[in-house]
Order: structure tokens, then sequence, then C-alpha cells
């Protein structure tokens, strides 16, 4: 039985596959691989697995308000005092996707931190149903989200890994939109990287877009859009700049776009995956935390 999953919300639209698929098939590459089962079939051949090799990790759980969030961290062997950059999950939570970003940023020189910001809802990357991880997704008001994250901030300024005061924030599709949302909440990170984070307002439960708070951007934040995004359309990228330029935030933060280039672009393990794109937008996402002293 092929059988596909459709949304009036051209933004989570965008996250399924363009075509039916087997629901057995999908589900045993998914979990086999340790990616979100919500996702739609794993890209083997594209899905990147960075080793272990001259790194370390574990996976920890962060006390936060009523409750203990799940996380992941790699980081160089023996690493001290160094820059870390968390890496907000998509819609589907945390799963293998986000741990190796982690890891790769670890390779990079930075403590690479990860974490699960529906943890109170359920393991989102195990559930079967994509209405019901959207539904239990979209239920997360911003208040509890943005309080997590200043949990999780606290916590990484108390280990000896971390600088605390070179932190940095990066995140794909709903975890972009968070970027977004947290540069205006907080000055305790230093910047931050949005991959195609939404600007629209659907969920009830996130009355404001980053729109709405432009004007409220503590931290220079760079937006990686695709040209061709069936749930961000153009001229919604082209009225977040407008406020960027009307609150003068434009010398500050600014919003790149690839031409032609889908949803979830960078996601190399979905049928998005654009290798070139992906592989330029993690150059600019380096140099921008390093221009920016992450």
């Amino acid at each position: 039985m092929n059988d596909r999953a459709t949304f009036d919300d051209p933004h989570l639209e965008s996250l399924l596959p363009k075509v039916a698929f087997s629901r057995r098939g999908f589900l045993a590459s998914a979990a086999a691989s340790g990616f979100a089962l919500a996702a739609g079939p794993v890209m083997a051949q594209t899905a990147i697995k960075t080793p272990l090799t001259g790194l370390e990790d574990f996976e920890l759980r962060i006390p936060v308000f009523n409750g203990n969030m799940p996380a992941y961290i790699a980081a160089p062997k023996k690493a001290n005092k160094l820059s870390a950059i968390i890496v907000v999950p998509e819609v589907f939570g945390m799963h293998e996707y986000q741990k190796d970003i982690c890891r790769r940023l670890a390779n990079a020189g930075y403590v690479g931190v990860t974490f699960d910001p529906f943890f109170r809802r359920g393991d989102l990357s195990r559930m079967t149903d994509i209405k019901q991880v959207v539904g239990l997704a979209n239920s997360l008001d911003d208040f509890q989200a943005l309080g997590d994250m200043d949990a999780l901030v606290d916590f990484l300024g108390t280990q000896k890994r971390v600088n605390p005061k070179k932190i940095g924030i990066t995140g794909m599709c709903r975890g972009g939109r968070t970027v977004w949302m947290y540069a205006a909440h907080s000055k305790k990170i230093r910047a931050g990287v949005s991959w195609y984070g939404p600007f629209s307002t659907t969920p009830p439960a996130m009355p404001r877009s980053p729109i709405d708070v432009a004007d409220d951007l503590n931290v220079p934040v760079l937006g990686l859009y695709g040209g061709a995004d069936d749930g961000i359309p153009l001229d919604m990228v082209e009225r977040m700049r407008a406020a960027l330029v009307a609150f003068g935030k434009d010398k500050e933060s600014m919003i790149h776009v690839y031409e032609g280039m889908p949803h979830a672009f960078h996601a190399d393990y979905r049928p998005s995956y654009r290798k070139e794109a992906a592989e330029d937008g993690w150059k600019r996402m380096l140099a921008w935390f390093k221009k920016h002293g992450v």
C-alpha cells in the first residue's frame, strides 16, 4: 500500500516526499539508520556518517522546567573552553542527522550540541504518523521552547569544554525558525545561522514570526534559503529582508538564496538533498560564525 499525508500549510507540505512510498519500506529504512521515521525514505547513498576519530561524544539530560531534556554533545578530545554551536532539530525532533552535524562541527573545532525540544510530547523521531508528529510539534509554544534554550545555554556555560562567551546557534526547518526567534530573545549567544526556517505563523502556539521580531534581533543571523522552496515562497523571504532593512538590521543580518533549490536542501538523508548548495551553505555558516567570534 502506498500512502502520503497532505497538509494545507505549504511549509508542512514541503516536509514530505514528492511521491508516495511503501510504508513498510520507509519505516524499515529509517529505523535501521537512526533517522526520523516521519521524514520519509532514508537516502542511504547520500546520508553522511561522520566517524568519531579524534572526537568524543555522549548523551545526557539537561535540567529544564518540569523535566530533563535529552541532549547530545560531540567535541574534539580533551576540548577545553572551545566555542560551542547549538543545533536545533527539525519538526521531527532529535535524531541521527542532527547528531552527525554535531560531529561535523566537532571536526571543525567546535563543541556541537543538539537536543530534543519535543521530549515532553514523546519521541517524535520514533512516531510513524506524520500528522501526529506535526500536531505534537506545533503544540510546543515559544515561551517553553525559548525557556528550554535558555536552560541549555546556561548549562553549556558551566561546562569546561565550552567558552560561555562564544556560543552560536544553527538549525534547519523548524529549528531554523527557532534560530531567528532565539536571536531576538537572548543576548547570551553571539550569532545564528538559519537554514530555511519558515516565516509563517500558522500554529496557534507560535503567534509571532521571525518577521515580527526582526526589530528585536540581538545578534547577527545568516539565513540560507532555497529559491524553489514550496513551503517558503520568495515573497516571504523578501518580506523578511524588508523587515531587516526597515529596522536597520540588514547591516548585521542577511539572507542568501540558492536559486532553484528546494526545502531541506541540506538534509543529506532525504531526497531533497542538494550536495553543492549544502556544502556551500556549510562553508558560509562556518565563515559567519568565525566572523562573529564564535
